[in-house]
């Protein structure tokens, strides 16, 4: 974990006896900006591989650096959505409080969750601001897509998704990779949007990774 900020690192040593193997072999090509498709058991802590390197980047990087949404994550289930919305706030709170301990500045990143029923209120709110870190669903991100806060995808540097397997062979995932299409064209970045697909069941892979990799032909609305 040497390539991981201190506070990160000291909030892991305490939390975890050691990382597991899916996120000993998925953090390296996933903190160098590198599209990942993850494949491991349910329990084997793929979606902290996942997600520990956008919020090691998102809580050290100044704000005025930082400004925007960098991290998207969807899930096929609004269930699941609402574990990890709260699954992610152990690992924020923890690591500012190493932080606190460490004498080391970081900021509280803004997490937002957009979901079938998400209140108008919160909805009125990410429309306005925006947030850091948008967890939301294939559904929903289509809606987004097609409002005003379309605008706010325009920094966007990750995408997470979640359960890959149940999309991929439906047309919610046909639906899903329309969308990541449509995002890469809201960037404004030259660098390629970070994909990371994450699933304990996917098979085949290489079918899986060349639908997560983009520039998908899709026909009839099925992949």
């Amino acid at each position: 974990m040497a390539e991981f900020s201190l506070p990160v690192r000291h909030w892991f040593a305490r939390s975890f006896p050691s990382p597991t193997r899916a996120q000993s072999l998925g953090w390296g090509p996933i903190r160098a900006g590198k599209s990942t498709l993850l494949l491991a058991p349910t329990g084997s802590g793929k979606t902290l591989a996942a997600f520990l390197s956008a919020l090691d980047r998102l809580m050290t990087t100044p704000a005025a650096d930082g400004e925007g949404l960098k991290v998207l994550y969807v899930s096929p289930l609004k269930a699941l959505a609402v574990d990890v919305d709260r699954n992610l706030r152990a690992p924020i709170a923890g690591i500012r409080a190493a932080a606190a301990e460490l004498s080391v500045a970081v900021r509280e990143p803004n997490v937002a969750m957009r979901s079938g029923d998400t209140s108008v209120k919160e909805r009125s709110r990410f429309q306005r601001g925006g947030a850091d870190l948008l967890i939301t669903t294939p559904e929903s991100l289509y809606l987004l897509l097609t409002s005003q806060a379309a605008r706010h995808f325009a920094s966007l540097q990750t995408v997470i998704i979640d359960e890959i397997h149940a999309l991929l062979p439906t047309k919610r995932g046909a639906h899903l990779f329309l969308s990541l299409e449509r995002l890469e064209a809201l960037r404004s970045s030259a660098q390629p949007l970070q994909r990371i697909g994450l699933s304990a069941t996917q098979r085949p892979l290489d079918e899986a990774a060349r639908l997560l990799s983009g520039n998908v032909s899709i026909s009839g609305g099925h992949l």
